[in-house]
């Protein structure tokens, strides 16, 4: 690639908007602009590209379209779901089950209803950040109303046995109690069978499959009670009040729909590029692989390299033009190490290494190459520059000091690999 093209490996954040998607949009972005809501003319347009969008969200999942709830985002649909189904089903039960390394937007609504009397109990992971079905099975009793499991992690891309825990909750947990998957980092990636999963509830996002952002979508089985977080009209069968942004939805649902239909080609293809990047990254002495080895998002690398900062490495990645990130985007300027790897059991000044490199369908070989020689270089630099400042805080004697640790290095096998080496896996 020319020196200075950005190369962008930050998919796991958000994804460029497919131009399909945008095409598919336009239209409602101008001239078919009336309410959906509305009887006339106008309204029914809109209103026809809305039930569209509804379908062919609801296909890509084996739902029906009156089972998709049209949202904002994922976080709104997961707030709507968790918020929904605990205060729906309150008179049965208080008892609600995640896991400690959920997102943010589920651990915090869940945070919340514990204020109002609600029990939530964090089943532990594992070192690859993997929920275990029989602590999940210990934690449910009669009072139990919901469990709350991502599909996959957004940071490490670890991916959870979800189907295994959905039988669980079916035939071990009370009568009534629901299951809620967060799909909102897998969707682009794995398949998703609402039926195979055995899940009543379950959140996508329309920016993490190159769709729009501000769009996303909530399975809702057939029959499940939910008690409506936003009130003010009828809108989505009384389930989300408010006019549904006509333009987004339609993106989403192309958007997706596109994802699915090429996801298996685009998955062997980027988990093949994925794995060369690998292969560089871990070669450099002192990075370790986090997350699953093998039951992991295809397009996740997520390290941690030792004695070093992971957000200097990602400022020093990004002046040299290329877009990484330290984890989850909506932490992003936290000064906390990520409750992820602490939940993985990571120490803190290990936890604050931590790099994450996500690739997407756009994600090109050239790309790749142009990582392998830059990735391994920075994060060596930065842990000779972290070695430096640990012998000689003050600034003095740092020319002597950074030959030392360079040459501790070099004895160590710290070098980084040449662009296209074959490294060794972690």
């Amino acid at each position: 690639m020319p020196a200075g093209t950005p190369i962008y490996l930050d998919h796991a954040a958000t994804t460029p908007l497919r131009r399909e998607a945008l095409e598919a949009m336009l239209p409602y972005l101008g001239e078919v602009f009336g309410n959906p809501s509305s009887p006339h003319a106008y309204g029914r347009r809109a209103r026809a590209a809305l039930d569209d969008a509804h379908e062919r969200i609801a296909r890509q999942i084996g739902a029906s379209p009156r089972e998709i709830v049209l949202t904002s985002g994922g976080t709104e649909a997961l707030n709507l779901a968790l918020k929904g189904a605990a205060w729906a089903g309150k008179a049965r039960g208080h008892r609600i089950v995640t896991s400690a390394v959920e997102h943010h937007a589920v651990l915090h609504p869940l945070h919340q209803l514990e204020k109002f009397g609600f029990e939530i109990v964090e089943v532990p992971v594992d070192r690859y950040g993997r929920v275990d079905p029989g602590h999940v099975e210990a934690a449910l009793n009669e009072r139990t109303i919901l469990v709350a499991i991502q599909q996959a992690n957004n940071e490490v891309g670890t991916v959870q046995p979800i189907a295994t825990i959905g039988e669980l909750v079916r035939t071990k947990g009370p009568k009534g109690c629901l299951f809620a998957v967060d799909a909102v980092a897998a969707a682009a990636w794995l398949p998703i069978d609402v039926e195979a999963i055995g899940c009543h509830l379950l959140a996508i996002a329309g920016h993490k499959v190159e769709g729009p952002k501000g769009a996303g979508a909530l399975y809702l089985r057939k029959g499940t009670h939910l008690l409506s977080q936003q009130q003010g009209g009828t809108q989505e069968r009384y389930r989300r009040a408010g006019t549904e942004d006509v333009a987004a939805a339609v993106g989403m649902a192309v958007a997706f729909e596109l994802a699915v239909a090429e996801r298996d080609a685009t998955a062997r293809r980027i988990r093949k590029l994925r794995d060369r990047l690998k292969t560089a990254v871990l070669a450099v002495d002192g990075v370790e692989l986090t997350g699953h080895p093998r039951d992991r998002l295809p397009n996740l690398l997520s390290v941690i390299a030792r004695d070093a900062d992971g957000g200097a490495i990602v400022i020093k990645l990004d002046l040299e033009g290329l877009a990484a990130s330290v984890g989850s985007a909506c932490t992003t300027g936290s000064t906390e190490p990520s409750h992820v790897l602490t939940a993985m059991a990571y120490p803190d000044e290990e936890a604050r290494g931590s790099v994450r490199l996500s690739l997407g369908r756009t994600t090109t070989d050239a790309e790749i190459d142009a990582a392998i020689e830059l990735v391994p270089r920075v994060i060596t630099a930065a842990r000779d520059a972290a070695a430096v400042l640990t012998v000689d805080p003050l600034g003095q004697g740092i020319a002597g000091a950074v030959s030392a640790s360079r040459a501790a290095g070099a004895g160590s096998g710290a070098s980084a690999p040449a662009a296209g080496s074959a490294g060794t896996a972690g």
